[in-house]
Parts: C-alpha cells; sequence; structure tokens
C-alpha cells in the first residue's frame, strides 16, 4: 500500500520528500521528545534543504490544527459512539489521545507541510551522494 513516489508515504515514513531515502528527522522516534524537532539539514542523498528558510515550519501550526481536530474526532466516534461512553468518559478520551498523540500529530503536520512544496523525483533514486 505505501510505496515509494507516494507523498503519502513521506507523510506516514518521515522520509524526504524529493527522494523518499532517508528519514529527515535525527531521532525517527517521535517519542524521544529531546529530539522532537530537530532535523537534518539536508537529505544525504539528494541534497533537498528541508528548512527552506527560517521559521519555514511556522505553517505547520495550521496543519497541526486540522490534524489534531481528525484525532479528535476519531477519538469521540470510537468513544462515545462505538463504545458508548458518557460525555464525560468521551471528553477525557478526547483529551488522553491529544496527549498522548501529540509528538505524532506534531510529526505528521510536518511532514505534510514540507510535501506541499516539494515533489518526488524518481531520477533521484539512481544517484547516490
Amino acid at each position: 500500500m505505501l510505496k515509494k513516489g507516494t507523498k503519502l508515504y513521506s507523510i506516514l515514513t518521515g522520509s524526504c520528500p524529493k527522494c523518499h531515502s532517508e528519514s529527515m528527522y535525527q531521532n525517527t522516534n517521535p517519542y524521544n521528545i529531546s529530539q522532537l524537532f530537530k532535523m537534518h539539514e539536508r537529505c544525504s542523498h539528494c541534497h533537498t534543504k528541508y528548512k527552506m528558510e527560517p521559521s519555514f515550519f511556522y505553517g505547520a501550526m495550521y496543519v497541526s490544527y486540522a490534524v489534531g481536530i481528525a484525532f479528535a474526532i476519531a477519538a469521540f466516534v470510537i468513544a462515545f459512539l462505538l463504545i458508548g461512553t458518557t460525555l464525560t468518559n468521551t471528553f477525557i478520551a478526547i483529551v488522553l489521545t491529544m496527549i498522548v498523540f501529540m509528538p505524532i500529530i506534531i510529526r505528521l503536520s510536518r511532514n505534510i507541510w514540507i510535501n506541499l512544496f516539494f515533489r518526488y523525483d524518481p531520477t533521484l533514486k539512481n544517484q547516490t551522494a
């Protein structure tokens, strides 16, 4: 399902949006909070610069709002509609979901944001650094 060359592959794996050859992040585990925002400056394979300008990823904050809402709606549907919990317990489930998935929401938002500006280039897969 996740094939190299698709935006979805780059978004879900956090790989370089141009060549999909390596992770953009220094530590691929989003739950290592001290390393959550640390990214490589460039892709070592295709030399794509990830931060095109200072404060580039501020736009990802807008994306994170939408991603966070999607997670909250999913928590609501699961807790209230599928399991049938009370509204108070549903609210608690939504808050816990947002806290637990915060690092993933941040990374997904950054991945979505950068993939809006770059396109996969299949000619880069055969190049070496």
